[in-house]
Protein backbone atom coordinates (compact mmCIF):
# COMPACT_ATOMS: atom_id res chain seq x y z
CA UNK A 1 0.00 0.00 0.00
CA UNK A 2 1.73 3.34 -1.27
CA UNK A 3 2.50 5.74 1.51
CA UNK A 4 -0.17 8.63 1.78
CA UNK A 5 1.32 12.19 0.47
CA UNK A 6 1.53 15.30 2.30
CA UNK A 7 1.82 18.41 0.35
CA UNK A 8 4.20 21.02 2.59
CA UNK A 9 2.96 24.93 1.46
CA UNK A 10 6.21 26.36 1.41
CA UNK A 11 8.81 26.92 -1.40
CA UNK A 12 11.48 27.59 0.97
CA UNK A 13 14.36 25.32 1.00
CA UNK A 14 15.24 25.56 5.06
CA UNK A 15 11.61 25.31 6.09
CA UNK A 16 10.80 22.45 3.51
CA UNK A 17 14.01 20.62 4.64
CA UNK A 18 13.10 21.05 8.89
CA UNK A 19 9.52 19.35 7.99
CA UNK A 20 11.43 16.59 6.15
CA UNK A 21 12.83 15.91 9.25
CA UNK A 22 10.84 16.26 12.02
CA UNK A 23 8.27 14.42 10.16
CA UNK A 24 10.93 11.82 9.44
CA UNK A 25 9.04 9.02 12.03
CA UNK A 26 5.83 9.46 9.84
CA UNK A 27 4.82 7.08 7.34
CA UNK A 28 4.37 9.35 4.70
CA UNK A 29 5.40 10.79 1.77
CA UNK A 30 6.83 14.71 1.57
CA UNK A 31 6.74 17.53 -1.14
CA UNK A 32 7.10 21.10 -1.39
CA UNK A 33 5.33 23.43 -3.58
CA UNK A 34 8.90 22.98 -5.81
CA UNK A 35 7.07 20.44 -7.28
CA UNK A 36 4.36 22.35 -8.30
CA UNK A 37 5.55 25.65 -10.01
CA UNK A 38 1.42 26.28 -11.07
CA UNK A 39 0.58 26.55 -7.19
CA UNK A 40 -1.65 29.31 -6.88
CA UNK A 41 0.67 32.56 -4.73
CA UNK A 42 -1.10 32.74 -1.34
CA UNK A 43 -0.87 36.53 -0.17
CA UNK A 44 -0.78 36.19 3.74
CA UNK A 45 -2.82 39.20 4.86
CA UNK A 46 -4.71 37.56 7.96
CA UNK A 47 -4.36 39.73 11.00
CA UNK A 48 -3.05 35.76 13.23
CA UNK A 49 -0.97 33.50 12.42
CA UNK A 50 -3.87 30.68 12.29
CA UNK A 51 -5.90 32.41 9.75
CA UNK A 52 -3.05 32.51 7.54
CA UNK A 53 -1.84 28.92 7.94
CA UNK A 54 -5.87 28.27 7.53
CA UNK A 55 -6.29 30.36 4.19
CA UNK A 56 -2.91 28.46 2.66
CA UNK A 57 -3.45 25.20 3.76
CA UNK A 58 -6.63 25.32 2.55
CA UNK A 59 -6.33 26.97 -0.41
CA UNK A 60 -3.71 24.42 -1.93
CA UNK A 61 -5.57 21.80 -0.55
CA UNK A 62 -8.64 22.50 -2.76
CA UNK A 63 -6.34 23.45 -5.66
CA UNK A 64 -4.07 20.54 -5.95
CA UNK A 65 -6.04 17.98 -4.26
CA UNK A 66 -3.42 16.32 -1.96
CA UNK A 67 -3.82 16.83 2.07
CA UNK A 68 -1.88 20.25 2.62
CA UNK A 69 0.37 21.08 5.91
CA UNK A 70 1.19 25.09 5.86
CA UNK A 71 2.27 26.88 8.51
CA UNK A 72 2.72 30.38 9.79
CA UNK A 73 5.53 31.42 12.12
CA UNK A 74 7.38 34.57 13.12
CA UNK A 75 8.69 36.58 15.96
CA UNK A 76 6.99 38.02 18.43
CA UNK A 77 9.08 40.87 20.15
CA UNK A 78 8.12 42.33 23.01
CA UNK A 79 9.22 45.67 23.81
CA UNK A 80 7.72 46.09 19.39
CA UNK A 81 4.22 44.86 20.96
CA UNK A 82 4.25 41.89 19.22
CA UNK A 83 6.24 42.69 16.00
CA UNK A 84 7.06 41.50 13.22
CA UNK A 85 4.84 39.15 14.34
CA UNK A 86 2.72 38.01 11.75
CA UNK A 87 4.54 40.46 9.17
CA UNK A 88 7.52 38.88 9.57
CA UNK A 89 8.86 37.58 6.55
CA UNK A 90 7.80 40.64 4.89
CA UNK A 91 9.15 43.33 7.96
CA UNK A 92 11.22 45.09 5.54
CA UNK A 93 9.24 45.21 2.63
CA UNK A 94 7.00 42.36 0.53
CA UNK A 95 10.86 41.47 -1.33
CA UNK A 96 11.09 39.20 2.03
CA UNK A 97 14.75 40.35 2.11
CA UNK A 98 15.91 38.06 5.39
CA UNK A 99 19.03 40.47 5.88
CA UNK A 100 16.81 43.79 5.56
CA UNK A 101 14.29 42.45 8.10
CA UNK A 102 17.23 41.62 10.45
CA UNK A 103 18.79 45.23 9.73
CA UNK A 104 15.50 47.19 10.71
CA UNK A 105 14.87 44.79 13.38
CA UNK A 106 18.34 45.26 15.13
CA UNK A 107 17.73 49.20 14.28
CA UNK A 108 14.16 49.24 16.37
CA UNK A 109 15.87 47.45 19.47
CA UNK A 110 18.76 49.50 19.29
CA UNK A 111 18.57 51.37 22.83
CA UNK A 112 16.50 48.56 24.16
CA UNK A 113 17.97 46.85 27.21
CA UNK A 114 19.40 43.54 27.14
CA UNK A 115 16.80 42.33 30.07
CA UNK A 116 14.09 43.95 28.17
CA UNK A 117 14.48 42.38 24.58
CA UNK A 118 12.62 39.28 25.52
CA UNK A 119 11.05 37.59 22.64
CA UNK A 120 9.58 34.22 21.18
CA UNK A 121 9.53 32.47 18.13
CA UNK A 122 5.82 31.07 17.50
CA UNK A 123 4.39 28.16 14.77
CA UNK A 124 0.97 27.72 13.73
CA UNK A 125 0.34 24.54 11.43
CA UNK A 126 -2.62 23.49 9.55
CA UNK A 127 -3.17 20.92 7.68
CA UNK A 128 -6.10 20.19 5.61
CA UNK A 129 -7.73 17.93 3.36
CA UNK A 130 -9.29 18.84 0.03
CA UNK A 131 -12.93 17.70 1.59
CA UNK A 132 -12.29 21.11 4.20
CA UNK A 133 -11.14 18.79 7.33
CA UNK A 134 -8.76 20.29 9.01
CA UNK A 135 -6.18 19.65 11.85
CA UNK A 136 -4.09 22.50 13.96
CA UNK A 137 -0.95 22.75 16.06
CA UNK A 138 1.20 25.33 17.69
CA UNK A 139 4.56 25.62 19.33
CA UNK A 140 6.57 28.61 20.61
CA UNK A 141 9.92 29.54 22.10
CA UNK A 142 11.38 31.96 24.50
CA UNK A 143 14.32 33.74 24.09
CA UNK A 144 16.12 37.51 23.21
CA UNK A 145 16.88 39.34 20.70
CA UNK A 146 20.82 39.62 20.22
CA UNK A 147 22.34 43.20 19.21
CA UNK A 148 24.04 41.42 16.47
CA UNK A 149 23.76 37.99 14.29
CA UNK A 150 25.66 35.04 15.59
CA UNK A 151 26.22 32.17 13.57
CA UNK A 152 25.98 30.89 10.03
CA UNK A 153 22.89 28.33 10.13
CA UNK A 154 19.51 28.53 10.12
CA UNK A 155 17.81 31.09 7.75
CA UNK A 156 15.44 34.18 8.89
CA UNK A 157 15.92 35.39 12.06
CA UNK A 158 17.36 32.78 13.83
CA UNK A 159 20.98 34.30 13.89
CA UNK A 160 19.57 36.99 16.25
CA UNK A 161 17.67 34.40 18.50
CA UNK A 162 19.48 34.26 21.39
CA UNK A 163 18.00 30.75 23.49
CA UNK A 164 19.20 30.75 26.90
CA UNK A 165 19.00 26.89 27.62
CA UNK A 166 21.57 26.09 25.02
CA UNK A 167 23.34 29.62 25.70
CA UNK A 168 23.69 30.56 21.72
CA UNK A 169 21.77 31.83 18.56
CA UNK A 170 19.14 29.66 16.85
CA UNK A 171 21.86 29.94 14.00
CA UNK A 172 24.92 28.92 16.33
CA UNK A 173 22.70 25.38 16.74
CA UNK A 174 23.18 22.31 14.93
CA UNK A 175 19.73 21.20 12.91
CA UNK A 176 18.87 18.70 15.16
CA UNK A 177 19.36 20.38 18.52
CA UNK A 178 17.57 23.23 16.65
CA UNK A 179 14.23 20.47 15.82
CA UNK A 180 14.10 19.36 19.16
CA UNK A 181 13.60 22.88 21.36
CA UNK A 182 12.46 25.23 18.17
CA UNK A 183 8.86 26.53 17.41
CA UNK A 184 8.42 24.21 14.73
CA UNK A 185 9.98 21.43 16.45
CA UNK A 186 7.31 21.63 19.28
CA UNK A 187 4.44 22.51 16.73
CA UNK A 188 5.32 19.04 14.95
CA UNK A 189 5.94 17.50 18.05
CA UNK A 190 1.88 18.17 18.96
CA UNK A 191 1.06 17.16 15.72
CA UNK A 192 2.52 13.85 15.17
CA UNK A 193 0.81 11.58 17.30
CA UNK A 194 -2.44 12.81 15.41
CA UNK A 195 -1.15 13.11 11.72
CA UNK A 196 -1.93 9.71 10.62
CA UNK A 197 -5.32 9.11 11.71
CA UNK A 198 -5.58 12.21 10.00
CA UNK A 199 -4.62 11.26 6.40
CA UNK A 200 -6.26 7.76 7.24
CA UNK A 201 -9.78 9.80 7.84
CA UNK A 202 -9.35 12.14 5.05
CA UNK A 203 -7.04 11.02 1.65
CA UNK A 204 -6.29 13.18 -0.48
CA UNK A 205 -4.86 12.99 -4.22
CA UNK A 206 -0.99 11.25 -4.73
CA UNK A 207 1.50 14.33 -5.52
CA UNK A 208 2.27 12.49 -8.98
CA UNK A 209 -1.42 12.78 -9.95
CA UNK A 210 -1.36 16.82 -9.86
CA UNK A 211 2.78 16.81 -11.22
CA UNK A 212 1.99 14.72 -13.71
Amino acid sequence: MARPTLLIATGNPGKFREFRSLLSECAVGLASLEALPDAPVVVEAEDSYLANAHLKATTIARWSGCVTLADDSGLDVDALGGAPGVRSARYAGAEQDADANLCKLLAALATVPWAARTARFRCVIVVAAPDGATLTAEGTCEGYVLDAPRGRGGFGYDPVFFYPPAGRSFAELTAEEKDRVSHRGRACAALRDRLMDFLGAHPGRALDAVAG
